[in-house]
């Protein structure tokens, strides 16, 4: 089993959950009778992460004093605060100051994972050693519930992602991604990953594959109420 760390993203402000995020953070959300950042954690424990960070902003102090309460002593748990939010991008390539990896995976704190998702994510972290630049899970519309839009993502062809356009078939970003260091100039401190993807579609140093299994994401407040 390859060893890997792992960044979760916890800084934002989850606002498309409304209501629900006014005095909780959207990591602490419950589905199931699990947070989302706890079956986020044991999830990727399970299948050989060996170092977590967790990037915060947002009521941070709740998600300090939930991971003290939980006493996940069994894997190291470093939480970044950010007093400045810096973007999901911005939090990505702080975090190469943390660890001596030269990759990194990235996982969004919205997504709910389940024992179904396991052999894929095994595979994708196949070539965990090998990229070079970043690479990206797709799922299929039809494999892919919660939140989610009438257009897709991206597209696909042979291992390399490009933009989605009307009429290409409708994927989605599964919420986790391998990254290099090598794809940061720090030039700025606050910005999107999107700008990144961006730049490496550009280059078609953008890769991807599809998991297989069902997605479930909860990106708003729909989302959680149609449990």
């Amino acid at each position: 089993m390859i060893k890997f760390p792992l960044l979760i993203l916890c800084a934002g402000f989850g606002k498309r959950m409304l209501s629900l995020t006014s005095k909780k953070p959207k990591p602490l959300l419950e589905i199931n009778n699990q947070t989302l950042l706890g079956n986020t954690i044991n999830f990727f424990k399970d299948i050989g992460c060996n170092e977590i960070y967790i990037n915060t902003h947002y009521l941070h102090k709740k998600i300090e004093t939930y991971l003290y309460k939980n006493n996940f002593s069994d894997i190291p748990i470093n939480l970044i605060h950010e007093p400045s939010i810096l973007g999901t991008g911005g939090a990505v390539q702080n975090i190469f100051n943390y660890t001596t990896s030269k990759n990194i995976c990235v996982v969004n704190s919205d997504i709910f994972w389940q024992i179904q998702n396991k052999f894929d994510l095994l595979e994708f972290l196949r070539d965990f050693h090998n990229v070079s630049h970043c690479k990206i899970s797709l799922s299929n519309d039809n494999n892919f519930f919660g939140l989610k839009k009438s257009k897709g993502d991206f597209s696909i062809k042979n291992g390399i992602v490009n933009n989605w356009i009307k009429g290409n078939r409708i994927i989605f970003y599964s919420g986790f991604q391998i990254v290099s260091k090598n794809i940061f100039k720090k030039n700025k401190k606050n910005f999107s990953m999107n700008d990144v993807w961006d730049g490496l579609i550009a280059d078609q140093n953008l890769k991807g594959s599809f998991l297989q299994s069902n997605i479930l994401h909860f990106g708003d407040k729909t989302s959680i109420d149609n449990l």
